[in-house]
């Protein structure tokens, strides 16, 4: 059993966040061997929400963060703990944020292997696949309703 849980960074309890940011960092800086900042100011921004799928114990299986830009909502930080992958925690979470956003229009940094994954929510490559972190990336769009 899971649970839908999400929050501005004023709305998580302390408890709440070091979850989510410990299962960042076991999956993007541990796993991946990616030394870099996970935790940055977007984090911190009143408009930012976090969402995660929770075990019944209130441990994160998966988690993301939306972010609002000018032109676009931005999902990232996708991960998912490595015990839980392939229960489709993932692919749920992503149609929640989906859901919260709305018909506008979307941007995701993906990891290059996942395109297709992508594609399946609306998500279309927008250029060239790109370098970050040492790991392979392409940018995805998914048009608002108005294009």
């Amino acid at each position: 059993m899971t649970s839908l849980r999400n929050g501005t960074l004023s709305d998580l309890t302390a408890r709440e966040l070091h979850a989510i940011l410990k299962l960042r960092v076991d999956v993007f800086v541990v796993e991946q061997q990616c030394p870099y900042p996970d935790v940055d100011d977007r984090d911190a921004e009143p408009t930012t929400v976090h969402m995660w799928l929770a075990a019944d114990d209130g441990r994160p299986l998966c988690v993301l963060r939306i972010l609002q830009d000018p032109d676009a909502a931005v999902i990232g930080r996708v991960a998912t703990a490595q015990d839980a992958r392939g229960h489709g925690y993932a692919a749920r979470l992503v149609a929640a944020a989906l859901e919260r956003i709305g018909d506008g229009p979307v941007r995701i940094g993906a990891q290059a292997y996942l395109e297709e994954w992508y594609q399946q929510f609306g998500f279309q490559r927008t250029g060239p696949n790109y370098l970050e972190d040492g790991i392979p990336h392409l940018p995805m769009r998914r048009p608002g309703s108005a294009g």
